[in-house]
């Protein structure tokens, strides 16, 4: 009995501990919070932050026969350079032959259809029309029908040979654009169906990069519309790439709130850019300083723990009074990211703020400075 009420005992302390280990802090101004701080200084314009991203063929597409049929040809290799028009692949052109044939042949009966079905037409409407009882007018009617049936059979059968004929060339799978060929689903001799991937071609002559830019700073896009990008690839990082703004998404990925950039480059003479290569891209150097003389702003560079935003997306940092040890909330703003921080504007040279821990202070709360 003993030991069950000891450990109904522990059991209740533990939840009790539990509990109030659950509990939020409560942050007053009187708890004097030990904070890292920075005293600032002016900054030149410079680039932005950089953003990941991927390489990408401004045209690629997985290519296929229109038409069924065992791979007679398939005379380019992996790697392959092609130019506009060039022959790809191509199926035994066989079936698609007697096909066309037999629709040719079926075109020739119509049309000597046609023609004897005319004569005997006109010969009893010209009869009819000297002597209308010498013929009846319903055999003129019956002669008028089988030229119509004539005129119709030539229709249906002009049609199918230009169906062949159409299935024929569908036999040839062509290069739509110059590129290279980086895949190839199939081996000569296979049996494919229509709208079978056959070959994969990328046009590599120029290449795209995509980025995701934070909403924040989506105002600036416009900016390096102007003044361009560059792009360093993993593999080349010595390497800047120029590059300019393609296109911008219109709609944020619901998760990280970004939207997608693309950015288009020409291939460099130093190296071949590749479809999938990784790297990173910024906004060139002059596109802050375009922001900052449009708006009369000097730029100071802080870190970007320093900054906090409430619900309407303000951006804000904590400004230390270096004599009374208070902090005090300053509102600012983000001109740009950049590799170590952000960019802004409504602060100092020399002023000191809280570069850490901004969630846990209030509004002229007591700090201590940490060295």
């Amino acid at each position: 009995m003993k030991k069950r009420l000891m450990l109904t005992m522990l059991l209740i302390t533990t939840l009790v501990a539990m509990l109030g280990c659950g509990e939020k802090e409560v942050i007053t101004k009187d708890e004097i919070r030990p904070i890292k701080s920075l005293k600032i200084g002016e900054m030149e314009p410079f680039g932005g932050r950089w953003y990941p991203g991927k390489a990408t063929a401004t045209q690629e597409a997985n290519l296929s026969f229109r038409v069924p049929g065992t791979v007679q040809r398939l005379p380019v290799d992996l790697g392959v350079q092609v130019n506009k028009g060039d022959l790809l692949a191509r199926l035994d052109p066989q079936d698609y032959q007697v096909a066309l044939n037999s629709a040719q042949a079926r075109l020739r009966e119509a049309e000597a259809g046609l023609e004897l079905a005319t004569s005997e037409y006109e010969r009893v409407a010209r009869v009819y029309d000297k002597d209308p009882g010498a013929v009846s007018k319903s055999l003129v009617d019956v002669r008028k029908a089988q030229l119509d049936s004539a005129k119709a059979q030539i229709v249906a059968a002009q049609a199918a040979v230009e169906s062949a004929t159409d299935n024929l060339s569908y036999t040839y799978l062509k290069s739509p654009y110059a590129g290279v060929v980086v895949e190839k689903f199939v081996e000569q001799f296979e049996d494919v169906q229509a709208k079978q991937s056959v070959i994969r071609i990328l046009d590599t002559s120029s290449i795209e990069f995509t980025v995701n830019i934070p909403e924040t700073l989506m105002e600036h896009v416009d900016k390096v519309k102007q003044t361009g990008a560059y792009v360093v690839f993993d593999a080349y990082p010595d390497v800047e790439v120029p590059a300019k703004v393609k296109e911008v998404g219109k709609e944020p990925s619901k998760t990280t709130r970004t939207y997608p950039v693309t950015l288009i480059m020409e291939q460099p003479e130093k190296f071949k850019i590749l479809a999938g290569m990784a790297g990173k891209a910024k906004g060139d150097k002059k596109a802050t300083a375009v922001i900052a003389a449009e708006e009369g702003l000097v730029g100071i560079e802080i870190p970007i723990t320093a900054t906090f935003s409430d619900e309407a997306r303000q951006s804000f940092v904590w400004v230390v009074d270096e004599n009374s040890k208070q902090v005090s909330k300053r509102a600012i703003k983000v001109i740009n990211l950049t590799e170590n921080g952000a960019m802004v504007t409504g602060l100092q040279p020399g002023e000191m703020i809280a570069t850490a821990g901004a969630s846990m202070l209030v509004d002229g709360q007591q700090v201590r400075i940490l060295e």
